[in-house]
């Protein structure tokens, strides 16, 4: 519920979670984020599935919640006056519902009673309960609305509205999963009292008293147009007349799950109610719109969905209504579980467990290339039928790649599209490789029926016609064809997820569980794999040859899921680190047959879990990060052993990422990013030891010291699941770099990281 304090410019919201709490949040002018105000008092001992309120005057308002628990509360808060001053909230009075919950509210003031409010509810019984109460709190029930067959979705009020007869009336809509909509009239009657309500007034509608005033509740109108449940339906907000007199416009916003919103307002000549406006997408969910809501000026209207995605549609015409797709901010709506920077840093490749893999980059505006830089999402290479693990780029020269794995046995391969390439173009205004363009002969990539791979669409010739045995319409085998296009401007949901696939090019067979970790050298030849195991054999570490895609070794040494894998700067090692608390370090040397590898060591390097590691790139020292809440740096000594260097101080929580990057060369100086289990994310500098090129004589001191611990409002709510370091440049190592992190959270960061 959102409300904003009249003359002060200060906006409050409250929200419910599923363990029952409420908080209040408010955000004040010229501050641009919101704050926490305070926590209501534990109320609800279930869900909170909805809350609705009204301003009562410039410092109060009151608002009604209702949970699965089948209980409304009845709430007021307070502003204090002065400026920034606190908001106080007190519990007015609670309803017991019964045995079926209500999942919606709508809170109004009554016409011609500004004392009195009314509050409908609508819930598991099919029907709609109004209330009669004041500020105090106190609500008595009134009447019934009959009518729905199926679970009430979503109630709105109508501010009150004049109608022909000179009297106020109050409209309120309700919305089903009977797939209808009603709308309800209440018009008042002082000269009616309560003791001459006859039979004629029930065939209208109910009637009911509040203070001096009879209301009589009648059906204006059955809407009926979508094909699935309607989750929402709102009135379009009002418009301020002169002398600050909101008029309410008579138009309703309903959202469905058949991916439709509709408009609807009365025909001008006949007055009946008909659909104004539809707009949609088209999607691989078969789940639609949880929601839509207006934009307070009525010009841009907005739906959510599963998957968390936004839709926004905006009025564009002069003339006559024209409603075109808008850009909106996307992301993953599960934990992101990897991502990776490409080659050469321009974009982040991100995989979540919601089955899809991202692309986000930074669009510069082709009019002022010196803007502000909004990060978008620029594609959408994947959209899988298992949850994906990880994933790792393909370094070298060539077409982009990556590979990812999933909760399946099998490695893939993705390539980048000829569309894509020229989309990149246009975001980050650089001038690509010749090679980019080289030899690309894929346009785009086709959604397979069951969503596990995706064809390629070459731009000289067709796809093979998987669609031409489809029986009708009807057959689950119909799927759209994508329509590959070079976006001069930020894709919107329907284009990402249709629209930016990449075709897989290869399939990894090989591990016997799913997939866990995945790493490539930074060469571009091999790329090394594992999976979740419970013994040795299975706990095996594969590598792959780039471009045959043959396996080219298999690496022994852990008894338990290896839980990540990094190669060296020079790709002369292989680090792993496993559940088994222990790391490992191989030899790797690339030959024309595949790959000549052996174990260096094998060490238990903690007590708990080793979630981390990364290398240095000045050198052969490396970090570990584990549940026993502690970052070990070790060094590889004479290619047969690894000594450990220094400890950190103990963490709050458990490591669970670790990303270094290297600053200083000649003092072999670098960052360590840690990620922890609480989200939090700290840099620490480290610098001496023995760099590359020293010989192993050539020592200096290691030293380490806490760089910056970030604000928690800027890092992740949950698991760090990984950090990764954007290539510096290697022209001018001193300047900014940009760290990018994901988490259990659902959420990417990416922060600029600038030497003081």
């Amino acid at each position: 519920m959102y409300s904003k304090v009249q003359s002060r410019e200060t906006h409050y919201l409250l929200s419910g979670s599923s363990d029952g709490a409420i908080m209040a949040w408010k955000i004040g002018s010229g501050i641009g984020k919101w704050s926490h105000v305070l926590q209501l008092p534990a109320m609800h001992k279930k869900g909170v599935t909805c809350l609705a309120g009204r301003m009562v005057s410039d410092r109060v308002s009151i608002f009604a919640s209702t949970s699965s628990d089948g209980m409304v509360v009845i709430w007021e808060m307070v502003v204090e006056p002065t400026a920034g001053g606190c908001c106080k909230v007190s519990c007015l009075h609670s309803l017991s519902v019964g045995l079926k919950p209500m999942v919606s509210l709508s809170l109004a003031v009554l016409p011609e009673q500004e004392g009195c409010l009314i509050l409908a509810m609508g819930g598991l019984d099919h029907k709609v309960h109004i209330y009669c109460g004041d500020q105090s709190g106190k609500f008595i029930k009134a009447c019934e609305l009959k009518g729905h067959s199926d679970w009430i979705r979503s109630l709105d009020f109508s501010l009150p509205v004049m109608t022909s007869s000179e009297k106020h009336s109050l409209f309120l809509v309700s919305s089903s999963q009977d797939k209808t909509i009603r709308i309800w009239k209440m018009t008042s009657d002082v000269q009616q009292r309560k003791d001459n309500i006859g039979m004629a007034s029930y065939i209208e509608g109910p009637l009911f008293v509040a203070g001096n005033t009879s209301y009589q509740l009648s059906l204006e109108s059955l809407l009926v147009g979508h094909e699935d449940w309607v989750y929402s339906v709102e009135w379009q907000p009002p418009t301020l007349l002169l002398g600050g007199e909101a008029h309410q416009p008579m138009s309703i916003l309903s959202a469905s799950m058949d991916k439709m919103m509709m408009i609807w307002r009365p025909e001008k000549n006949t007055g009946l109610w008909i659909n104004s406006v539809t707009v949609g997408e088209l999607s691989h969910s078969a789940l639609g719109f949880y929601g839509g809501h207006w934009e307070p000026d009525g010009k841009s209207i907005l739906a959510h969905g599963y998957g968390g995605f936004f839709h926004m549609w905006r009025d564009v015409g002069l003339d006559s209504e024209n409603w075109q797709p808008q850009i909106v901010p996307s992301g993953h709506f599960a934990p992101v579980s990897d991502l990776t920077w490409s080659r050469s840093g321009e974009y982040l490749l991100t995989v979540s467990h919601d089955q899809t893999a991202r692309i986000f980059a930074p669009w510069r505006s082709h009019v002022n290339p010196g803007d502000v830089i909004c990060w978008r999402e620029i594609a959408r290479p994947q959209i899988h039928g298992h949850d994906i693990n990880c994933v790792a780029f393909v370094q070298g020269t060539g077409n982009h790649r990556f590979v990812c794995g999933a909760d399946e046995k099998v490695c893939r391969v993705f390539e980048a599209t000829l569309s894509f390439l020229r989309t990149l173009q246009e975001a980050t205004l650089l001038k690509p490789d010749n090679e980019d363009f080289d030899d690309v002969q894929v346009l785009g990539a086709n959604m397979s029926a069951l969503g596990l791979s995706q064809k390629p669409i070459y731009t000289h010739g067709k796809e093979s016609p998987s669609s031409a045995s489809n029986d009708g319409p009807d057959s689950m085998e119909t799927i759209p064809d994508a329509v590959p296009t070079v976006f001069t401007e930020p894709p919107v949901e329907d284009q990402l997820a249709w629209n930016t696939l990449w075709p897989e090019s290869h399939k990894l067979y090989g591990h016997g569980n799913e997939l866990f970790s995945i790493c490539c050298d930074h060469a571009g030849k091999l790329v090394a794999s594992s999976c979740k195991a419970q013994s040795a054999p299975v706990a095996e570490i594969w590598l792959w040859e780039v471009g045959t895609w043959k396996a080219v070794g298999r690496l022994q040494s852990h008894n338990l899921t290896v839980t990540q894998m990094e190669f060296s700067s020079d790709n002369a090692f292989l680090l792993s680190v496993s559940r088994d608390r222990h790391l490992s370090v191989f030899s790797i040397k690339k030959t024309e047959e595949g790959a000549q590898h052996h174990l260096v060591t094998k060490h238990e390097a903690h007590k708990r879990i080793i979630w981390a590691c990364s290398w240095n790139p000045f050198g052969y020292e490396f970090a570990t990060g584990s549940r026993d809440k502690t970052v070990k740096i070790w060094c590889v000594q004479d290619a047969s052993s690894v000594k450990l260097l220094a400890t950190l101080p103990q963490f709050r929580e458990s490591v669970t990422a670790l990303a270094w990057t290297g600053r200083d060369r000649a003092r072999n100086a670098g960052i360590i990013a840690v990620g922890m289990d609480n989200g939090l994310i700290e840099l620490w500098s480290v610098s001496g030891g023995r760099a590359a090129s020293d010989s192993s004589s050539d020592l200096s001191p290691f030293s380490v010291a806490c760089m910056l611990r970030f604000d928690p409002l800027l890092c992740h709510v949950s698991t760090v699941h990984r950090l990764r370091w954007q290539k510096p440049d290697s022209a001018d190592e001193k300047a900014a770099i940009e760290l990018s992190s994901c988490g259990s959270d659902h959420c990417v960061r990416v922060f600029a990281v600038r030497d003081t």
